[in-house]
C-alpha cells in the first residue's frame, strides 16, 4: 500500500523526471546508512556482493527515470501498472542469462499481455487516455526491461549475511549516481529546493524507498512465495485507484480492459514464476 503511493507522490511533486529519480535516492540514503549503521557488525557480505548491488542500481535509476517519465504521458495509474510487466521480462532475463527455462504456461501468456499493453497504449483509439499514451506505454515498458534487469542484479547481490538495509543502501546509492550522470548529461536535473514539492520527495524516498521495501525485504523470506506474488500485485491496482481520485484519470473502456487483461496476466506469470524462484517485487 505504500509503494502504491510512488507514483502518486511523484506526480504530486510536479518536478522533472530525473529530478525526482535523484532526489527519491538522495533523500533516502542517509536514512538507509543509519539503519543498515546499527547491524553493521551483521552484515558479513565480500566486496564483490556490494558492488554488485551497487551496479543493481544502476539498472535501478534508469527504471525510475523511464517510469517517471511515462506518468508525465499516461498517468500515475497505468504507467505503474505497465511497469508490473516487469515480471515477464525477469522470467525471459533468468531463462537468457541463468538458464531457467520459464514453463510453457508462462510463454503462452506473453501474447495475452502484449495484447492487454496493445489496448492500453491507445492505439486506434481517439478518446484514449494520457497527453501522449503510446510514448507513455513505451517508456513504462523500457521502465519494465530496466526493473527487471535491477532485480536479476540485486537477487545476486542479496544473502542472509546482510541486514536488509546494507543491499537497498548500496542499490540507492547506484540508482542516485545514475540519476546524477543522466541529470548532468542532458541538463534535466534541478538541484533548487522548493516546497512542497520536496516535502512530496521526501515522503516518496521514506515511505516507499526505505519503510515498504524494508518491509517487503522482511516479509519475502517469511511469506510463501505465491502468496508474497500476489499480495504485491495489490500495488498496481491501488495505482490506479489513487490516480482515479485524485487526479482524475479516466483511462478509456478499451484502456480499462487492457488494464485488466495485463494485471491478469502479469499475476498469472508472478504466481507461475513464484512457485518456483521468489525474486518478485513491486515496481515502484
Amino acid at each position: 500500500m505504500l509503494i502504491s503511493f510512488s507514483a502518486i507522490f511523484f506526480a504530486l511533486s510536479d518536478v522533472s523526471p530525473i529530478t525526482g529519480a535523484f532526489f527519491r535516492a538522495a533523500y533516502a540514503l542517509p536514512v538507509l546508512f543509519v539503519l543498515w549503521w546499527t547491524r553493521r557488525n551483521q552484515d558479513r557480505r565480500p566486496a564483490s556482493r556490494r558492488w554488485i548491488a551497487v551496479g543493481a542500481g544502476l539498472a535501478l535509476g534508469a527504471d525510475v527515470i523511464s517510469w517517471h517519465s511515462s506518468i508525465e504521458f499516461i498517468g500515475a495509474g497505468l504507467a505503474t501498472l505497465l511497469a508490473n510487466t516487469s515480471v515477464v521480462f525477469v522470467a525471459l532475463g533468468a531463462w537468457i542469462l541463468l538458464g531457467e527455462r520459464p514453463r510453457k504456461t508462462t510463454m503462452a501468456a506473453i501474447p495475452v499481455i502484449l495484447l492487454g499493453v496493445t489496448l492500453v497504449s491507445g492505439l486506434g483509439q481517439g478518446n484514449a487516455f494520457g497527453s501522449n499514451p503510446l510514448a507513455g506505454t513505451l517508456l513504462a515498458l523500457l521502465a519494465a526491461v530496466f526493473y527487471a534487469t535491477f532485480l536479476l542484479a540485486f537477487r545476486h547481490s542479496n544473502d542472509e549475511k546482510a541486514p536488509a538495509a546494507g543491499p537497498l543502501m548500496e542499490a540507492t546509492l547506484g540508482a542516485a549516481v545514475a540519476s546524477l550522470l543522466l541529470g548532468l548529461a542532458s541538463s534535466g536535473i534541478d538541484f533548487a529546493f522548493s516546497w512542497p514539492a520536496h516535502g512530496w520527495l521526501i515522503a516518496l524516498a521514506v515511505g516507499a524507498q526505505v519503510i515498504a521495501w524494508l518491509m517487503i525485504a522482511y516479509a519475502l523470506p517469511r511469506l510463501p512465495a505465491v502468496e508474497t506474488a500476489t499480495i504485491i500485485l495489490i500495488q498496481p491496482a491501488l495505482t490506479m485507484l489513487w490516480g482515479a481520485i485524485i487526479f482524475g484519470e479516466r483511462p478509456s473502456t478499451l484502456q480499462i480492459v487492457g488494464a485488466v487483461i495485463v494485471l491478469a496476466g502479469v499475476a498469472f506469470v508472478a504466481f507461475i514464476r513464484a512457485r518456483r524462484v521468489p525474486d518478485t517485487l513491486p515496481a515502484g
